[in-house]
């Protein structure tokens, strides 16, 4: 099966937003950004809540029965505690799957996009060092992430049969081979 995002035949049109709602209580907001970016992608999307590995695996069942189906884990610590059963029940039912960090991928995930996390960290130093120095923290300005990453796991794409399109590998920051 090849997978390209641009081939009306086999794109994704069903995405499931994979979390456990106990350990990710700003879901609403991320499924509302998520959802008002769907029509522009020509994709619809549910939420998915999961809060054991039994309930990952009736996703991941549920979409590999859906035609053109995929799925968006989003950044919790509850996915990424799971993060070696869903990226194994992701490739056993062949269900394309986008992860919110890099590890995901590295440890055979399928893509990922989203922040570098130890980004995050260095620059939270910044703001220990001010607090530590006497500065008030609700003083101190709030930081948003500035650098999003989308990384690629080549192997990973062949053993589930999908071809990246071209011009999502030239518009990788990292392509793992």
């Amino acid at each position: 099966m090849a997978w390209d995002a641009h081939a009306a035949n086999t794109a994704v049109a069903n995405v499931a937003a994979l979390y456990n709602p106990a350990t990710t209580p700003y879901a609403a907001l991320l499924l509302h950004a998520i959802e008002e970016a769907a029509p522009s992608l020509s994709v619809t999307v549910r939420a998915a809540t999961v809060k054991d590995d039994a309930e990952i695996e009736l996703v991941m069942a549920g979409l590999a029965r859906e035609e053109r189906s995929g799925l968006l884990v989003l950044p919790d610590i509850f996915t990424n505690g799971h993060r070696d059963s869903i990226i194994a029940l992701a490739a056993r039912y062949r269900v394309p799957a986008v992860y919110p960090f890099r590890f995901f991928v590295a440890a055979g995930g399928l893509m990922s996009y989203g922040i570098e996390i130890s980004e995050t960290f260095r620059r939270s130093t910044v703001y220990v060092d001010r607090i530590l120095k006497g500065a008030v923290p609700a003083d101190l300005p709030v930081q948003t992430p500035v650098n999003f990453k989308t990384v690629i796991n080549l192997r990973t794409a062949k053993a589930l049969g999908f071809t990246i399109p071209p011009t999502l590998l030239v518009a990788a920051d990292e392509v793992i081979e």
